[in-house]
């Protein structure tokens, strides 16, 4: 089964929906591909840091940071239910595309799912700068991509950034307004962050029209 996944690297619900979409596959008797989809929440967010996500979150979305608190400590509090950590007052909103771009030539060497998960750890639970070069640098590092590769990619912005184009516009053509956003071979549809048992039942349905 091939599971097309849309997300960004600073979306907690993405966090959350692919960990509850990973303790539905631990029951799931069958072989899943997994494809990762890119998608930008903000491609106009900015490369450095500049304030914390509550900061930027007031200004964009217009709420108190009072609300924006509360929102976020109950996003944690679903988080902690299955194992992750939402450091969310170091977080900080990041432009996405840069990473996007070595996402996509970290799948080209079979190392999609490696970086996907390392890249959403820095952000979601690390406070990581996924902008910043020196640090995905250091996260290329870590996953195994190549030196001199990797900085050819950070020094030119139209390496990869077709790929990156043409999974937004994919998603747009199928109807996708916000991520995450999980395909199960092309036939069932489940946007986000659902519980385990909603992935439970998308995975035996989409097996059973196979």
């Amino acid at each position: 089964m091939r599971i097309d996944i849309w997300s960004d690297y600073i979306c907690p619900f993405c966090t959350v929906g692919e960990r509850h979409l990973n303790l539905a596959l631990e029951k799931f008797d069958g072989d899943v591909d997994i494809v990762w989809r890119s998608f930008q929440l903000d491609p106009d967010a900015p490369t450095e840091r500049q304030g914390s996500v509550v900061d930027y979150l007031v200004e964009k979305k217009g709420a108190t940071p009072e609300q924006i608190e509360q929102f976020n400590d109950g996003l944690a509090q679903r988080a902690a239910a299955v194992g992750l950590e939402f450091n969310w007052r170091e977080s900080m909103m990041a432009n996405t595309m840069t990473a996007h771009r070595l996402g996509h030539f970290a799948r080209s060497l079979g190392k999609g799912v490696e970086w996907d998960e390392l890249v959403k750890l820095g952000y979601f639970t690390e406070g990581k700068n996924v902008a910043d070069h020196d640090q995905l640098r250091a996260f290329a590092a870590e996953v195994g991509l190549p030196a001199e590769e990797t900085e050819r990619i950070l020094h030119d912005p139209s390496a990869y950034a077709d790929e990156v184009a043409q999974d937004i516009d994919l998603a747009r053509q199928i109807g996708v307004q916000g991520v995450p956003f999980f395909v199960f071979d092309g036939k069932l549809a489940v946007s986000g962050a659902q519980p385990v048992e909603v992935f439970s039942q998308a995975l035996e349905q989409a097996a059973a029209a196979e």
